[in-house]
């Protein structure tokens, strides 16, 4: 009892150490950054070595994003051997690229020997050809295949994503011999839910989870024991669809198989959660025009990624502005028309980028299909249609009071009430076409939804108050 409560005591003022370098903000207290960099300009390893040595590998990556780009090359410098590459897991790809590019490819080799095979091919896969090859030259023939068979799985696939350390054994083995193995083997990944069962081809035959292991008595063979696993995951599969599996399924692990049903690796759940991030990251900066761009992204870059979409943005504001000059004539004897027409255009852009956004959503997380679309669509023809109605009444009475004339208030009713109508069926129609056409709607739905509700915002109230005038 006394060891334990030394180990807990000891993890205890660990965990407490840990928390002392954040503020309540969550941010890195300015005073840990300040003894970092003081540390780093003194070149001063062993304050170096002391402050970080029993950081976890998030709050290693949190550090090196708040120090500046010299300091980040300078603390991995320092550290040399000791410097945790697991961190660069955590850290923006642009950040990870420039300490990659910045460190020799013997000590890169050396520091991805000490990382599970889906962190190692993490920091590989940013790097040229050439360098990988270097990299994986100077690794242990069977490290180096397994990081090179993973690296040939396409981007964005289970393949790239899984670990190849797992735990497989035959099927005549008993539990016991099977407990022996994983006490005795060294060799064997240092965390695990699930034990593989396979052919003498590597063929995947079932699994067996640790609890049952732990149930089952010594002398009872694997086959009588082991289930089938229901949800192997081919090695091509999509890193988004295997995730989906995860959450259909509740799996902690699950097999990966290449095209021949043999098993090749294991996805496990803290990498389907980093899947589930990067994929709401992407889709949310999709939707903006922003592409993969990151915070540690420099200004060119930065201004590149955004410059296409506000090009095309550009373009379309173009129609909607010939729109309006379609009706220059009106405008010019009704001024008060040009003050209003905004509100008409703006509220249906806010309505249909609601609907656009729960639909993209949902397009994603594959919640929204050919079953359901129908019954989608007209909940939200009956939203635009409600709202239309609400809005048009609050904005005719204060548009009839403001410019003291009905007349003017019930045409930007009428107007309001038929954008939002079509916003309402824009935000949910462009996507569900965009995806029919395989199209990414995440990217393209914003602008085409922009343009139809400025368009016919814009059409309709000034075209009412052109009817209703009789402005020639």
């Amino acid at each position: 009892m006394k060891g334990q409560d030394e180990q807990t005591t000891g993890a205890r003022a660990a965990e407490d150490s840990h928390a002392d370098i954040y503020g309540e903000d969550g941010a890195i207290l300015s005073s840990f950054l300040a003894a970092i960099g003081a540390a780093i300009a003194d070149r001063d390893t062993l304050t170096l070595k002391r402050e970080v040595d029993d950081l976890h590998q998030s709050e290693l990556g949190d550090l090196l994003e708040a120090l500046h780009p010299e300091q980040r090359r300078a603390l991995v410098d320092l550290l040399g051997a000791d410097f945790d590459f697991s961190a660069l897991t955590e850290v923006d790809e642009a950040i990870r690229r420039d300490i990659v590019d910045s460190l020799p490819n013997a000590q890169i080799a050396q520091g991805v020997q000490d990382l599970d095979s889906d962190d190692a091919v993490y920091i590989l896969e940013d790097l040229e050809k050439e360098d990988q090859d270097e990299i994986l030259s100077q690794l242990p023939f069977t490290e180096r295949i397994r990081l090179r068979r993973s690296l040939d799985y396409p981007e964005e696939t289970a393949g790239r994503r899984m670990q190849t350390e797992f735990v497989a054994v035959p099927p005549f083995w008993t539990i016991g011999q099977t407990i022996d193995y994983m006490r005795e083997d060294n060799n064997l990944p240092d965390r695990f839910s699930q034990i593989f069962v396979i052919d003498p081809s590597f063929k995947l035959l079932g699994a067996i989870d640790l609890d049952q292991i732990l149930r089952t008595k010594r002398s009872i063979k694997v086959e009588e024991v082991m289930h089938e696993t229901r949800h192997a995951i081919p090695a091509t599969m999509d890193q988004e669809e295997a995730a989906r599996e995860f959450e259909q399924y509740d799996l902690l692990s699950a097999a990966v198989v290449d095209e021949n049903e043999r098993l090749v690796g294991v996805l496990t759940i803290d990498d389907v959660v980093d899947v589930i991030q990067q994929e709401a990251e992407e889709d949310l900066l999709r939707m903006g025009g922003v592409g993969d761009e990151e915070l540690s992204d420099s200004i060119l870059s930065t201004s590149r990624s955004r410059v296409p979409w506000l090009l095309v943005n550009l373009l379309t504001a173009f129609l909607a502005a010939s729109v309006i000059g379609l009706f220059d004539r009106t405008i010019e004897h009704i001024v008060a028309l040009a003050v209003l027409m905004p509100i008409v255009a703006g509220m249906g852009g806010n309505a249909g980028s609601q609907t656009m956004t729960v639909t993209v959503r949902a397009l994603a997380t594959r919640d929204l299909d050919i079953y359901n679309a129908g019954r989608i669509i007209r909940r939200e023809m009956g939203v635009g249609f409600i709202n239309g109605i609400i809005f048009a009444i609050l904005i005719g009475i204060v548009a009839a009071a403001w410019f003291r004339d009905p007349n003017l208030g019930g045409i930007i009713a009428a107007a309001m009430i038929i954008n939002m109508f079509v916003a309402a069926l824009a935000g949910i129609l462009i996507p569900l076409l965009l995806d029919r056409f395989k199209i990414d709607p995440a990217v393209a739905s914003a602008v085409f939804v922009t343009t139809v509700t400025d368009v016919v915002g814009f059409f309709a109230f000034l075209g009412l108050a052109t009817w209703w005038f009789g402005v020639r």
